[in-house]
C-alpha cells in the first residue's frame, strides 16, 4: 500500500549512514502501463554500481533523500501523519534489483504489505552480438538481441563504458547497455548521463526503528516462485495482514496523530490507493 511504503521510505533515513563513491547511470524508462492501451508513461530511473555491485530503482527514491531524512527526524520526534504523508512523493513502482560483482548473481525485492521479501536469481543471458553499430546520444554503441521473460529484446551497448550490466535485470554484454527495448516497444530504456555521486548504505538501526511501527526492511529471501505467489496474493487483498486488528473498534475508531482520520478511515483509503496502483498497470516486463 502506498502510505506503507511512504513510512518504509521515511525509515530508511532514520540510519546512521555509511557513504560509498558509485558510478549513477541516469536511464529514462518508457513503459506501457497497460497492455490494451497505446498510452505511454515515463520515469527516471537510475544504475548505481558500487564496488562489489550495483543497484537498479526509480529515481524519486533516491532523489527524495534528504527530504525523507528531514522527515524521518519530525516523524520520530513528533508524529504527525498529514504532514508525513504529504512529504514525500511515491515512486512509480518500488521494486530494487540488485546485482553482485562479479557473479552478477541478481536479487530482485519489493515491499509486501508490511514486509520486504526477494529473490535471488543467476541468470545468464543468451546475447547474439550483431555486426551493427550506432551513435545514440554520445555514446558509440553496438547491437546485441536476446528473449527474455517472454520478450524479444534489442539493446545497444558501449565498449567505452566497461562495465558488464544495465538497467532493471539485464547484463552480460562487453559493455554498459545504452539503450534496450522489447520488440513491440512496451518498455525501452534509454542512457541520458552518467556522474559520480555519494551514496548513503544504512546498517541494522534502520530494522530497529522500523520495528517500532510494525513494520520490517530486512529483506527476506525466498524462491521465486513463493514470491509471486505471495504478491498475487497481496494484489488480491492489500490488507491481508491488517484485518485480525480490524475488528477493533476501539482501534478503528482512533485518530492518528496530527490528522482528524480514523484508523478505519486510513485503512480504508490506503485500500482503494493500492487497488488503484495495482489496476494501473498490468503490464509487467516478464511475461513469463
Amino acid at each position: 500500500m502506498k502510505k506503507q511504503i511512504t513510512i518504509l521510505m521515511l525509515l530508511f533515513a532514520f540510519t546512521a549512514q555509511a557513504q560509498v563513491m558509485a558510478n549513477r547511470f541516469f536511464y529514462e524508462l518508457t513503459y506501457k502501463p497497460k497492455k490494451d492501451s497505446a498510452k505511454l508513461q515515463n520515469v527516471m530511473t537510475v544504475l548505481d554500481i558500487v564496488p562489489g555491485k550495483s543497484v537498479y530503482q526509480d529515481y524519486i527514491i533516491v532523489e527524495q533523500d534528504s527530504v525523507r531524512r528531514i522527515a524521518a527526524k519530525k516523524l520520530e520526534r513528533d508524529f504527525n501523519f498529514d504532514k508525513m504523508m504529504n512529504s514525500v512523493v511515491n515512486p512509480k513502482f518500488t521494486y530494487r534489483v540488485s546485482k553482485e560483482y562479479p557473479s552478477m548473481k541478481s536479487t530482485y525485492q519489493d515491499a509486501i504489505s508490511m514486509k520486504v521479501f526477494g529473490y535471488d536469481e543467476q541468470l545468464k543471458f543468451d546475447w547474439k552480438i550483431l555486426p551493427e553499430r550506432q551513435k545514440i546520444e554520445e555514446y558509440n554503441t553496438q547491437k546485441a538481441t536476446v528473449d527474455f521473460g517472454g520478450r524479444k529484446w534489442t539493446a545497444w551497448f558501449s565498449t567505452d563504458i566497461p562495465f558488464s550490466d544495465g538497467p532493471y535485470k539485464f547484463s552480460g554484454l562487453p559493455g554498459l547497455i545504452v539503450k534496450i527495448e522489447d520488440a513491440e516497444k512496451n518498455y525501452s530504456w534509454l542512457l541520458k548521463g552518467n556522474k559520480t555521486v555519494e551514496v548513503i548504505s544504512a546498517d541494522e538501526e534502520l530494522e530497529k526503528k522500523a520495528s517500532q511501527y510494525g513494520l520490517s526492511t530486512k529483506v527476506s529471501i525466498i524462491p521465486k516462485e513463493k514470491f509471486e505467489k505471495a504478491y498475487q496474493n497481496y494484489k488480491a487483498d492489500p490488507l491481508a495482514e491488517a484485518r485480525p486488528m480490524m475488528s477493533n473498534k476501539e482501534v478503528m475508531n482512533m485518530k492518528l496523530p496530527g490528522s482528524e482520520m480514523t484508523m478505519a478511515e486510513m485503512l480504508k483509503k490506503a485500500e482503494k490507493m493500492a487497488n488503484e496502483m495495482f489496476n494501473s498497470n498490468n503490464n509487467p516486463i516478464e511475461i513469463q
